[in-house]
């Protein structure tokens, strides 16, 4: 019999972390480019500590790699395919429906 728990446990991972619109920007600006926290938070108007907490789950999820540069830190998607898995994956959502929403902003609870 063919176990699914792995490639659940990975699918569920990579939700949790787009379940969260701040972390979706992180992802799609790092897809770019590898970039430093103050970067990224002056990037996505955040404050660096809301910033640092969602970076702390993308590490988490093994979705984003720090990366020592001299006295800073870069960060990094942690797999190339991670970002053409984000380009196939917002393709394919404005390909089906692209005037859908499924869930509350504020809850994040889909309907």
């Amino acid at each position: 019999m063919l176990t699914l728990a792995p490639d659940i446990e990975v699918l569920a991972r990579f939700g949790r972390a787009l379940a969260d619109p701040i972390r979706c920007r992180i992802l799609l600006v790092l897809r770019e480019a590898p970039a430093y926290p103050s970067d990224l938070a002056d990037t996505l108007g955040v404050s660096r500590t809301r910033l640092s907490n969602h970076l702390a789950c993308l590490r988490d999820c093994g979705l984003v790699v720090t990366v020592p540069d001299g006295r800073r830190t870069r960060y990094e998607l942690a797999d190339p395919r991670l970002g053409q898995a984000l380009e196939h994956l917002l393709a394919a959502v404005v390909a089906v429906e692209s005037d859908r929403t499924c869930a509350d902003a504020a809850t994040g609870e889909c309907c």
